[in-house]
């Protein structure tokens, strides 16, 4: 079983993966310059927040995503089917390349409670959130 590579950090890092790099530089066809963007939703309970992101296509090794308390990045690379040699193309709606999208998240993560899966071309990301029921209490002291 292979697992979805999740990095816990802070702040959230932005930058192009070397093998987007050099996938640009062996097929020239494809403009990667725009990055495209995956639709996704986002809900939450009081507990946590679910963000489910459409990525058909992209395999799951070809997925990067990484969360702090205060946002999440995901990653990754959808590579074109190339047609056959002979074959035209009379429409082209597909969008390929490299994507990346940073989410504010709209409370605190508890990095400790997230898991993400992926099924049918669908990223679930399904993330903890801190607790806001603890308090923490001070005591006043008396001047002297």
């Amino acid at each position: 079983m292979s697992y979805i590579k999740i990095i816990f950090g802070n702040p959230v890092n932005c930058t192009k993966s070397s093998s987007y790099q050099t996938f640009q530089t062996i097929n020239p066809m494809f403009s990667f310059e725009d990055k495209w963007k995956p639709q996704m939703d986002i809900y939450e309970t009081e507990e946590e927040i679910i963000l489910t992101a459409e990525i058909s296509g992209v395999k799951k090794e070809e997925l990067e995503i990484e969360i702090d308390k205060k946002a999440a990045r995901i990653s990754g690379i959808r590579r074109p089917i190339m047609p056959t040699k002979d074959a035209r193309y009379r429409l082209a709606e597909i969008q390929y390349g490299k994507f990346e999208r940073v989410i504010f998240l709209p409370s605190q993560i508890d990095t400790e409670k997230v898991s993400a899966s992926y099924q049918n071309g669908f990223l679930h990301l399904t993330m903890g959130k801190v607790s806001t029921k603890t308090f923490h209490s001070i005591k006043i002291e008396e001047e002297k």
